[in-house]
């Protein structure tokens, strides 16, 4: 059954969201058949979607390109003075929460009555921002951001001035 499962491929080409009793359907098989052509014949499996921060405009994809060839051009020129300069920054959440030690739960109990139980501890609610530059050296500058505020043009302007 070439023709069959070449239909197959075409049609999943087209739409890779296309379901297995679609495709059955619209070929005139079962729909084990298709399952089985999918996986044996045309190597292909089912994934999800991965989570991604954010998906990228195409003018964003060609800026970082612009970019990354403009750094590539300077490293071409001088690796170590590029090295040098090169500044990278990043933000991350800091979770953070004091759970009572071990030492410090333990309670008296008399001899026959069960043992205390606590439960497992989880990711506080408590975090901080932070921002982190760093260079082909070391950490440069952390800097966390105050309770309550936002990260803004303004606040990275102001950041980027202390850094400097």
């Amino acid at each position: 059954m070439p023709e069959t499962d070449d239909k197959i491929h075409e049609m999943t080409s087209d739409d890779r969201r296309m379901k297995v009793r679609e495709l059955a359907h619209a070929v005139g098989i079962s729909t084990e058949r298709v399952d089985d052509i999918l996986h044996e014949y045309l190597d292909m499996r089912r994934l999800s979607n991965r989570w991604v921060p954010r998906l990228l405009t195409f003018d964003h994809k060609r800026n970082r390109v612009t970019t990354s060839k403009e750094c590539l051009a300077m490293f071409s020129r001088n690796p170590d003075e590029f090295l040098r300069r090169f500044v990278t920054v990043d933000e991350t959440w800091i979770h953070h929460n004091t759970p009572e030690t071990k030492e410090q739960s333990k309670q008296w109990v008399a001899r026959g009555e069960p043992g205390p139980n606590k439960a497992k501890q989880s990711l506080s609610a408590k975090k901080i921002m932070a921002t982190v530059f760093w260079d082909a050296h070391s950490v440069i500058r952390i800097d966390i951001l105050e309770k309550g505020k936002t990260i803004t043009g303004e606040y990275y302007s102001k950041l980027l001035d202390r850094l400097i």
